[in-house]
C-alpha cells in the first residue's frame, strides 16, 4: 500500500510531482532528506505498479542494473538497487546468481520498495487539475482530496498502451494489448493466436506462448511484424553513446527535422529484441518443428502491415495484412486471440488543461528547455517540468531508463538553483568543430 497521508497541515511545497513511475520516483529519491526542498509526489493508483500485466516469467531488463533510480547521479544514495539488495539481505545471492540481465520482476519489486520507503510519495490520490495563481505567484494543484500550492510541478505520468485504429475499438477478452498479457492470455490452450508487433514485447509474448506445455499450448501462433525481420537491439558500445548525457544535450540543440530523422534511423537501439530472447525463440521453434514434429505450431510473418481486423466467417477474428514489398497481395490470418504488442504513447496530461493557452508546444509535445522545464508565459522561477514525455526533443533515451537518474538530477539541480558536475562527454565528437580561421564570420 502507498502512504495514505503526508504531514497533515502542510499545503505548500517547493515541488509537487504528478505520477509516480520510475521517472518521478527517481526525482523523489534524489530529493528525499532535503528539508530545504519540501516535495510531494502523488499517484492515483492505490499502490506502485510498473508493467505489472507484462511481467512474463523469464523476462529481463535490457539495461544495466546501474541504471536504477539514483546510482548514475548519486552513487551513495540509499535508494539504489544495491541498497535494495542489501536491505533484503541478498547481495551475495544476487552476485552468485550471475544474471546476464536483471529479472524484470526483481527490478519492479525494487521500484516498489523505493516507493514504500519514501514518505513523500503518496498513492491513492489523483491530481485533477493544475492552474497558476498570478496574484500569489504559485501553482494550485487540486487533487481528489485537497488543494495544494507549489512553486514547481513535475509531470511524470508515463505512457499508455497504444493500439492502432483497426483494433482499438475491438479490445476485450480475446483481443488485448500486451500490457494486459499476464492476466488476459491464460486461456489460450488449443487456440489460434496472432501476435502483432515485432519489438521486445511481441517477442516475449510469442516466446511465452510457444513455450507452454500440454493443454496450455496454443494450436497455432502467428507472429506479424511491419519490420523486414525480427531484428535485435543494437547494444554495442558506440551505439550506447546515444544514451549518454552529452548526446542528449547535443540532440536537444539540433533542428527538429534532424532530430526526427535520428530517432527514426536509430529506433533499434532501444526497441530491438534482446539477442538472448531471439536465440531462445529460434531454439524453441527448432525443437517444435524438428524434434517433436509439431510443424504447424509457428508461423512467422515479418514485413506485413495489418490494415484490417474483422470478425471471422466461422467465429473468432480475421486479421488482414499486406506484404510491404508486395502491396498488391492480401493475406488473411484466422485467430481466436489477438495480442497487440504495438507499443506505448505518452499519457495525456489533461490536468494541465487550465494552463493550455500559456504553455508552448512543439508538435504534440510540450516545448521544454535544456532542464526539461516547459516554456511558458509565467514567472521564470515557477516551472512545470516534464519527465518521459519529450522523445522528439530529447531523443530515444527520454522514455528509456538509461538517463532516468541524470534527468532527475538535472531537474533537482534546477529546483535547488545549482548545477552539479556532469560526467565526461562521449569519446565521439557529435558536432563539427572547424578550425577558428575557417569559421564563417559576418
Amino acid at each position: 500500500m502507498g502512504h495514505e497521508s503526508f504531514r497533515p497541515g502542510i499545503t505548500h511545497f517547493r515541488c509537487v510531482g504528478v505520477g509516480v513511475g520510475p521517472a518521478n520516483l527517481s526525482l523523489a529519491s534524489l530529493l528525499h532528506g532535503r528539508p530545504d526542498v519540501p516535495n510531494l509526489f502523488l499517484d492515483r493508483k492505490e499502490s506502485f505498479g510498473w508493467h505489472d500485466g507484462q511481467q512474463i516469467p523469464g523476462s529481463t531488463l535490457q539495461v544495466s542494473q546501474f541504471k536504477d533510480l539514483v546510482s548514475l547521479a548519486d552513487p551513495a544514495n540509499p535508494f539504489s538497487f544495491l541498497s535494495y539488495l542489501h536491505a533484503k539481505g541478498r547481495v551475495y545471492h544476487f552476485l552468485n546468481a550471475q544474471f546476464d540481465d536483471v529479472p524484470r520482476l526483481e527490478f519492479r519489486n525494487y521500484l516498489a520498495w523505493a516507493s514504500r520507503r519514501n514518505e513523500n510519495v503518496v498513492f491513492g490520490e489523483g491530481v485533477r487539475e493544475v492552474d497558476f495563481d498570478d496574484g500569489l505567484g504559485v501553482f494550485t494543484v487540486r487533487t481528489d482530496r485537497r488543494t495544494l500550492t507549489a512553486d514547481n510541478v513535475v509531470a511524470g505520468v508515463g505512457s499508455r498502451p497504444w493500439v492502432p485504429p483497426q483494433g482499438e475499438h475491438l479490445l476485450g477478452p480475446t483481443q488485448f494489448h500486451v500490457a494486459d498479457y499476464v492476466h488476459a492470455a491464460r486461456d489460450v490452450g488449443g487456440k489460434r493466436v496472432v501476435v502483432i508487433g515485432g519489438g521486445q514485447s511481441g517477442a516475449e509474448a510469442f516466446l511465452d506462448l510457444i513455450s507452454r506445455g500440454g493443454w496450455d499450448l496454443p494450436r497455432r501462433v502467428s507472429w506479424i511484424s511491419r519490420r523486414q525481420n525480427y531484428f535485435p537491439i543494437d547494444d554495442s558500445p558506440f551505439t550506447n553513446d546515444y544514451y549518454m548525457p552529452s548526446h542528449a544535450d547535443y540532440f536537444y540543440g539540433l533542428p527538429r527535422e534532424r532530430r526526427q530523422s535520428l530517432n527514426s534511423r536509430n529506433v533499434l537501439t532501444s526497441d530491438g529484441i534482446s539477442e538472448s530472447t531471439l536465440r531462445e525463440i529460434y531454439q524453441t521453434i527448432y525443437v517444435h518443428r524438428f524434434v517433436e514434429g509439431n510443424e504447424d505450431l509457428v508461423a512467422l510473418h515479418p514485413a506485413r502491415e495489418v490494415f484490417d481486423v474483422r470478425p471471422g466467417p466461422f467465429g473468432g477474428w480475421e486479421v488482414c495484412a499486406r506484404h510491404t514489398g508486395e502491396p498488391e497481395s492480401v493475406e488473411r490470418f484466422e485467430a481466436d486471440v489477438i495480442v497487440w504488442a504495438t507499443g506505448y504513447r505518452p499519457a495525456a496530461m489533461d490536468f494541465l488543461a487550465p494552463l493550455a493557452g500559456r504553455l508552448e508546444h512543439e508538435g504534440e509535445e510540450l516545448r521544454v528547455d535544456e532542464d526539461y522545464a516547459v516554456r511558458w508565459d509565467g514567472p521564470a522561477d515557477r516551472r512545470i517540468f516534464v519527465q518521459n514525455g519529450v522523445r522528439g526533443q530529447r531523443g530515444l533515451a527520454d522514455p528509456n531508463l538509461s538517463l532516468n537518474a541524470w534527468r532527475s538530477r538535472r531537474i533537482a539541480d534546477r529546483l535547488c538553483g545549482v548545477r552539479g558536475d556532469e560526467q565526461l562527454a562521449s569519446f565521439i565528437e557529435w558536432s563539427s568543430k572547424a578550425p577558428q580561421d575557417e569559421r564563417w564570420t559576418a
